[in-house]
């Protein structure tokens, strides 16, 4: 349980919050390069720690993130004209490039001066991975963008599905981070199955137990932690332990035990206390990571289908988050398709921010008490001085990765030698996108 002055400390991030400011010492996703894939295409609205913005792709090709609101009478840069190398506004077409310069002020006197005082609030860009990236920090003090462990090289291949959540960013992360939870809620797509370890098919995810109960154990980093669910195989149980080992990257990324054919990660941005930028994602060899469209229409979150065109869900808890009845009298354990969908409900009904002071917590709850007590930690260390979480000499090794696997239990699963999956020429089988489940 956390007292609410706690949950306040973990959870709030707009304005001079503690844990936004420990944040914007980290580059964040601001949207998917997807978004303004054209140059000179439509400018783009996202929120960042209760920040509003505008992003924009130039003529030549620069994105630029800057505050959505005109420097001049304060009107959305949203509904700009994007032209010429800068994005104008509408009003008194002042005009802005992607440094936040004012190159043009069309409504002032020729002689005026004054383009050369104003400066609009703009950040430093980063493109990679299919996301644009921006350091919300000072601006005079911009640290080295680094690749995530998730898109390691260029030649990565990375597929992303975004959902804006009507909730706290740190209940989708205490999620993605709660392997136990993965045995009931997911019971219907991963589905147990006398295999050597997690394998992907056409429509579920196999692995090898039954165990509904781990045991959970975890090792504090610099960077965050890593964990392991520890379960009964189905086979070999006298002398092997199935692991199932998670890494949480401070401050809102975790990387997620793979299949055999591709790795899985999950990045939680806040957009405001309230609403987060969901990101989940499939990377690796080309031929065995499903391609974007498929991926999507795999987790159930396509645009069109099942999230509008600016990547809301459709499903809600006015309508039930399309739960069908009948398919759980069938056998479906939740009668909601495609993973994710599950997940967003039970976040969602959570509340915007969860109230963690009526929590019951039990041992399968060991990540959740160890990520609460270590943000709680390092946001009261940074807030006294100390560097931030992550950063730095802090960041995450590069061989550090989650990994699945059944284990002799003479070894421990913090000593297990463990590489990303993937084989070049390793071919993904053909997803079900029909949302057929097996129970």
């Amino acid at each position: 349980m956390l007292t609410p002055e706690e949950n306040d400390l973990l959870c709030r991030v707009e304005g001079d919050a503690p844990m936004g400011r420990l944040m914007r010492r980290h580059w964040l996703p601001v949207c998917l390069s997807e978004e303004v894939s054209e140059p000179d295409g439509d400018p783009v609205k996202a929120q960042v720690l209760g920040e509003d913005l505008v992003v924009f792709r130039d003529t030549e090709g620069r994105v630029g993130v800057m505050d959505e609101y005109c420097p001049h009478r304060r009107v959305s840069l949203v509904y700009g004209r994007n032209e010429e190398c800068g994005l104008r506004c509408l009003y008194h077409g002042w005009k802005m490039d992607v440094q936040g310069n004012v190159v043009e002020m069309v409504s002032e006197p020729a002689a005026s001066v004054m383009a050369q005082k104003v400066r609009h609030k703009a950040y430093a860009v980063r493109e990679w991975g299919g996301m644009v990236w921006a350091y919300m920090g000072a601006q005079d003090e911009i640290p080295e963008f680094v690749p995530p462990s998730w898109a390691p090289s260029v030649d990565t291949k990375v597929s992303i599905a975004k959902v804006l959540v009507p909730c706290n960013w740190a209940q989708i992360l205490e999620g993605a981070i709660d392997s136990a939870h993965s045995s009931s809620l997911h019971s219907s797509d991963f589905v147990p199955a006398r295999v050597g370890g997690a394998q992907a098919t056409e429509k579920n995810w196999l692995r090898p137990s039954t165990d509904k109960a781990p045991r959970m154990q975890v090792h504090r980093t610099d960077y965050g932690f890593r964990y392991a669910a520890i379960r009964r195989p189905i086979t070999n149980a006298a002398q092997t332990d199935y692991v199932r080992s998670t890494v949480f990257v401070a401050p809102a990324t975790v990387l997620i035990p793979p299949n055999n054919l591709y790795n899985v990660a999950n990045v939680n941005v806040p957009m405001t206390d309230t609403s987060t930028a969901f990101y989940f994602i499939a990377w690796g060899e080309k031929a065995g990571t499903p391609d974007t469209e498929t991926w999507r229409k795999f987790l159930g979150t396509s645009i069109g289908r099942d999230l509008d065109e600016r990547y809301r869900p459709l499903r809600n808890h006015e309508n039930r988050f399309w739960q069908d009845r009948q398919a759980m009298k069938a056998g479906n354990f939740t009668g909601i398709k495609g993973f994710p969908n599950q997940d967003i409900a039970m976040w969602v009904t959570m509340g915007p921010i969860a109230n963690r002071s009526d929590d019951r917590l039990g041992a399968s709850d060991l990540a959740i008490v160890e990520f609460r007590k270590q943000m709680l930690q390092a946001v009261l260390g940074f807030r006294d001085g100390e560097t931030a979480i992550g950063t730095g000499d802090k960041r995450i090794p590069d061989d550090v990765c989650a990994f699945q696997a059944i284990v002799p239990k003479d070894i421990d699963w913090r000593d297990f030698r463990a590489e990303p999956v993937g084989r070049p020429g390793q071919q993904a089988p053909e997803l079900d996108t029909n949302y057929q489940t097996t129970a």
